[in-house]
């Protein structure tokens, strides 16, 4: 058995959360009091200078300006005029420095000449990256890191494409995208025109990094949307502004990861004909547990793809034939993004497609059939009144089974609409327990791209929100860890040093989970890449089973709980 493991410690246990946050904050009284006449004095390096809130009764609680997390997408316009401002922005949980803690990277809009109906503003709104203080705060460090500028930006895709130890990060945008590749010392290089995967005139929407041929290098497929032309005016449109199915679509890009810093356009030699799509979110995975993994296209207003990876050699569209191209009604509906977990712990990989309708939970019945349990589960009736935008699995409360998170938010106005939260009761079905779990879920925001993950290596998941042209948002989850869990961070050898397309199953107390390593996750956004599992009350794992991307097996025993471990793949 091969066990290469690094005990990271759980600094902000849920019995001293408040305790610690208490103690900072009187302890910077006490030194700001003995400072006040020494005007020489200066603030310690990496010293924040917010202090976070203590734990309040609500399992989430939003914290994010309390923190220092002060960005504000933006649509770069007065108002909301066209199709593509709606789009909105997404984010990424990525720990660029490799300091063991996870930084925010989140996309805005800005002002473009020709396009924005509005005046050029004195400053344009852009992207940023936060890093994590590792005391609960976060700065910003965004022209420090060099992936500052105005680009009219939405989604974001992290992977490490050369395999050097330290994320990269790819950019969607309206217009050429962006590889920032990171330089290992807290910076970044744009790479985009030497790595030939900026595109051109595209509107690129959802991304994601893969390792399609399993030859130890992250891929990258690029979903495209439409047209967009700023003169058109020929509609009636009492509702805003034409939809996406008056504009021709573009094409999506599957680019092939060459080794040498470039990257090859695959597209049509891989069998990828996307003549109508006009893609949305974009997810990755193996489905049908073939080694290979596939490619999932949420597009607004028709047909979804699943592209099934024909053993690394082409893809073949399976979205009609295996039941998820359409929703359960049989509609192509405005589908937004997509993610994929076991909820109902059979081992097989299940999707969650949200939109502006009831949304669709896959079942996957196994032999590359699926069957929609939206209604049956309990999530359609409670979804139908709202549009959704992100949504993600995760385990909040570490019961051992996968819930959803999932944003809201007006499709043509700047209107507010609750987030929500399902709770999986089990035997198929969830339940909205949003209003439940805390203050935060009782307010309406123009809810877009949103990233989960465990900022302050708690044990627990907390979530940031990107809303449309309005301040961000960051849950704190103040509870979850009230039951006790295990964080993996995979390390691959062979296989791309992320180790995306592992499959993990993890046997604790009676009961198996399996999960995948991804990278997107929901709509424009990526979650902390350390793979979470929830183990209720077990102290201990028994057995985690981990098959590599390279077709290595690797087996861990007698774990103990509480912990994130770096595991790394068998030489």
């Amino acid at each position: 058995m091969t066990r290469n493991i690094y005990i990271q410690k759980n600094y902000f246990s849920n019995s001293n959360k408040t305790k610690y946050f208490v103690s900072i904050f009187v302890l910077s009284l006490l030194l700001s009091g003995c400072n006040l006449n020494d005007k020489s004095s200066s603030k310690p390096k990496n010293q924040s200078v917010h202090t976070p809130p203590a734990a309040n009764d609500d399992f989430f609680q939003e914290i994010g300006q309390k923190i220092g997390l002060d960005f504000t997408h933006s649509i770069g316009a007065d108002h909301l005029g066209n199709i593509v401002e709606s789009v909105g922005g997404g984010a990424a949980f990525l720990d660029y420095d490799q300091d063991g803690y996870i930084d925010i990277f989140a996309c805005s809009g800005t002002w473009i000449e020709g396009f924005s109906k509005s005046e050029k503003p004195r400053k344009l709104p852009g992207n940023r990256l936060y890093r994590n203080l590792q005391d609960g705060t976060f700065e910003d460090v965004t022209k420090k890191a060099g992936v500052g500028g105005s680009y009219y930006s939405m989604g974001v895709t992290v992977g490490d494409f050369n395999n050097d130890g330290y994320p990269d990060i790819y950019v969607s945008n309206n217009g050429p995208n962006l590889l920032y590749k990171n330089n290992g010392n807290g910076t970044f290089t744009d790479v985009t025109k030497r790595a030939k995967v900026g595109g051109g005139k595209e509107c690129s929407v959802g991304v994601v990094w893969f390792d399609f041929d399993k030859d130890g290098l992250l891929d990258l497929y690029v979903g495209n949307y439409l047209n967009f032309d700023p003169e058109y005016k020929y509609y009636y449109t009492p509702d805003g502004f034409p939809g996406p199915l008056a504009y021709d679509s573009q094409a999506d890009i599957l680019y092939h990861n060459k080794g040498d810093g470039t990257f090859e356009d695959v597209t049509k030699k891989m069998g990828i004909v996307d003549i109508d799509g006009r893609a949305m979110g974009v997810g990755a995975a193996d489905y049908d547990d073939d080694g290979f993994v596939d490619i999932y296209v949420a597009n607004d207003h028709t047909v979804n793809y699943l592209w099934h990876n024909n053993q690394g050699k082409g893809f073949t569209d399976r979205g009609v034939m295996s039941g998820t191209g359409f929703s359960q009604a049989g509609e192509a509906t405005v589908s937004m993004s997509v993610d994929f977990a076991d909820y109902n712990g059979d081992e097989k990989l299940d999707m969650f497609v949200s939109d502006d309708n009831y949304c669709s939970l896959y079942e996957n019945l196994g032999n590359g059939l699926f069957s929609d349990n939206s209604y049956a589960s309990g999530i359609a009736v409670a979804s139908g009144q709202f549009v959704g935008w992100s949504s993600s699995f995760l385990d909040y409360d570490n019961d051992g089974d996968a819930d959803i998170f999932k944003t809201n938010g007006e499709l043509k106005h700047l209107y507010g609409q609750e987030d929500q939260l399902f709770e999986n009761i089990e035997n198929g079905k969830f339940k909205d327990v949003s209003v439940e779990r805390g203050e935060y879920f009782r307010e309406e925001y123009v809810g877009r791209g949103a990233c989960l993950g465990d900022y302050d290596n708690d044990g627990d998941i907390d979530i940031y929100i990107v809303n449309l042209n309005d301040p961000g948002m960051f849950l704190r989850n103040n509870k979850g860890n009230q039951n006790n869990w295990l964080t993996l961070n995979l390390v691959g050898n062979q296989s791309n040093r992320d180790g995306i397309g592992s499959r993990i199953k993890l046997m604790a107390g009676g009961k198996v989970q399996t999960a995948q390593k991804k990278s997107t996750s929901g709509y424009l956004s990526q979650n902390d890449s350390r793979v979470h599992f929830g183990l209720m009350k077990n102290a201990v794992v028994e057995k985690i089973e981990i098959k590599w991307p390279s077709g290595k097996f690797q087996v861990l025993e007698n774990i103990k709980a509480n912990q994130i471990l770096t595991v790394k793949e068998p030489k």
